[in-house]
């Protein structure tokens, strides 16, 4: 089999490892890839979002299956041209499905039409009434731009002028372009956080083991929002008794509203959620694996990662076990110092060799002159596999302190949170 993976980050590194441990898997083509990447995968320079140039090599050739990993090239409909034109089955929902991270606003009107859980919300498309609407509300309060933002497009305001500023910076200043055309203003949730990944084919949702991300830049959840400065899998809050309920009153029902909707999900669906006083709740949908928490869920799985992606391509996903071990895994982002604002890269890495239960997923790294050299701000995840979650923490941070670059900077206290609620 030749597979085509759409995507160059930590998350397709992670998902590339999983895809060869199946025998029929021959070649694996990443596009974009990344240097680190370039160990396990043939990297070609064709733009995650280059949709024509993805299906015109998928063409050339002949690729037997895709996975399309990231958000964009999902809400452009990379998936419904590999299939339309080409005939490849792929891992990964239709630009019509993926509409549900596409566009925050649809997102909570399917909530709020299927009676699934979620924060009371108001949605605007003129600057001056979502500033008078916020003038009267209790703070803090929550607006999010309704497209894609890289990861950036909410904002937590303490104070009006603090959402006033929001939204005039969204809506009037466009900093996330037309994604901010539109905005939800939010009630404020309070509660820990979980991270749920779910195989989803429309038929049979099968949740992977549950994560808590950092998304904070530094210790103790302090500094600027990133895309993710680590993540413990599985998440302690996250209970069986959670985990019933949310299987009852979100997951389910979400795969039931998008198929009422004509809008079959199938691929990875993932559930933000808040475990308030009130149950859970869902925070946001996101199209596709997340990043960095697939760092953590996919090394605890024991079941083919391909065979499960052929079977939801097929809507098969009831006749494959999903089976993940015990224990737990802790990955730490090594990113560089000054990110997610400004940072110099460009610095040879030193990789160590691997030992059992080890894992490096390379984000940011380029190849040149047969260096590796980092090319990012979000640089590798050094992740580890234990029995118990003390152990995968204290493991990973061995990994990380074996990674040598320039201005090499990481959390010191990722799963430190987890540990405390156990």
């Amino acid at each position: 089999m030749h597979i085509l993976v759409v995507g160059g980050g930590g998350r397709e590194h992670t998902i590339i490892k999983k895809l060869k441990e199946n025998i029929e898997v021959e070649k694996i083509y990443a596009l974009p890839g990344n240097g680190g990447i370039a160990a396990d995968a043939e990297c070609v320079p064709v733009k995650a979002t280059d949709i024509d140039g993805i299906v015109a090599f998928a063409r050339e050739k002949r690729v037997d299956f895709a996975v399309v990993a990231p958000d964009d090239p999902l809400v452009l409909g990379c998936v419904d041209r590999l299939e339309d034109e080409l005939g490849i089955p792929c891992f990964g929902p239709r630009k019509n499905a993926a509409i549900i991270e596409g566009s925050k606003v649809f997102s909570k009107w399917l909530m709020h039409k299927y009676g699934i859980p979620t924060a009371a919300s108001e949605t605007f498309d003129d600057p001056d009434k979502a500033i008078a609407y916020l003038e009267k509300q209790d703070y803090p309060a929550v607006i999010k731009a309704d497209g894609l933002a890289l990861g950036k497009g909410v904002v937590i305001a303490q104070t009006f002028e603090e959402a006033k500023l929001a939204v005039k910076e969204m809506m009037c200043d466009k900093v996330f372009g037309e994604s901010g055309s539109r905005v939800l203003v939010e009630e404020f949730m309070t509660g820990p956080e979980v991270s749920v990944l779910a195989f989803m084919d429309g038929k049979t949702v099968v949740p992977m083991v549950s994560a808590m991300d950092h998304k904070r830049a530094r210790d103790n959840d302090e500094g600027l929002n990133t895309g993710g400065m680590g993540t413990i899998a599985p998440n302690p809050y996250y209970t069986e008794e959670v985990a019933k309920e949310c299987m009852e009153k979100i997951f389910l029902p979400t795969m039931h509203a998008m198929n009422a909707e004509g809008r079959t999900f199938k691929g990875c669906l993932f559930f933000g959620l808040m475990i308030t006083p009130k149950g859970p709740r869902v925070i946001e949908y996101n199209c596709r694996f997340g990043d960095p928490e697939t760092q953590v869920v996919l090394p605890l799985l024991k079941s083919d990662l391909f065979t499960i992606m052929q079977a939801v391509s097929q809507q098969k996903l009831a006749d494959v076990k999903v089976k993940f071990r015990d224990g737990a895994a802790c990955c730490v982002v090594l990113a560089s110092d000054g990110y997610p604002k400004k940072y110099a890269s460009g610095f040879e890495m030193t990789l160590p060799e691997l030992g059992c239960d080890e894992h490096l997923f390379v984000a940011g790294a380029k190849l040149e002159g047969g260096k590796l050299l980092t090319a990012g701000g979000r640089v590798i995840g050094a992740v580890a596999t234990a029995d118990t979650l003390e152990g995968a923490i204290k493991h990973a941070y061995e990994v990380a302190e074996k990674v040598k670059f320039e201005n090499k900077y990481c959390r010191k206290d990722i799963g430190a949170r987890a540990l405390a609620a156990k």
